[in-house]
């Protein structure tokens, strides 16, 4: 379950009050932006028993992420939250993309985060704050696991709205991932604005 032990560690390493949790949602869908989110929490006890249950967004229900994302809010020093679009995906790249996406949440943080906590392997090099990369960091770091539900139930909300802009291909079921109902809908409409149509299989091959 994830806590607060690597924020307090970096905390009584560096005498750092402000450290932020970074996480990203959406990396390998079809469809949609990627999303990410930057979190700084209170650094004390009341902190983990307020946000309890909070954990890597993948493992929860989307009920229960949409409750702890009004907690997260409400409970966090600051939150921010960046988003770059299919159009920007397909012309940079999902990893730049991805980076873009982290960097304009980092900006939005008010106090100034003094550390980064970046989920899997990322770095941020534009960034001039120290930072470490985390794998699997959304089910250790409280921090980063309170990022990807900010991160995932906003990515969830906006495909919700897609779907009603473009109901043929079941975004609010799917949120734009591969699946079966929604490769199928691709192959029968053709994709939409909001592909990727830089990834397989949408991607056409030169002739």
């Amino acid at each position: 379950m994830a806590n607060l032990a690597l924020e307090t560690a970096v905390s009584q390493q560096h005498q750092f009050t402000h450290i932020a949790g970074i996480d990203e949602a959406g990396r390998g869908a079809l469809a949609g932006p990627v999303v990410a989110a930057a979190v700084i929490l209170p650094l004390n006890d009341k902190t983990e028993t307020l946000l309890k249950g909070v954990n890597d967004s993948k493992q929860l229900s989307a009920k229960k992420r949409e409750t702890l994302f009004d907690l997260i809010v409400e409970h966090a020093l600051a939150y921010g939250i960046g988003q770059q679009p299919a159009s920007v995906i397909d012309e940079i790249g999902i990893l730049p993309a991805n980076k873009l996406a982290m960097c304009t949440a980092v900006s939005q943080l008010s106090p100034t985060p003094q550390f980064l906590l970046i989920d899997g392997r990322i770095r941020l090099p534009q960034i001039n704050i120290p930072q470490q990369s985390i794998v699997r960091g959304d089910s250790q770091s409280l921090s980063i696991a309170a990022a990807s539900i900010l991160a995932k139930v906003t990515r969830d909300r906006f495909m919700c709205e897609l779907d009603g802009q473009f109901p043929h291909y079941g975004f609010a079921q799917h949120k734009g991932y591969g699946t079966v109902q929604h490769r199928s809908a691709i192959a029968q409409h053709g994709p939409c604005t909001q592909h990727r149509h830089s990834f397989a299989p949408i991607r056409q091959p030169l002739p």
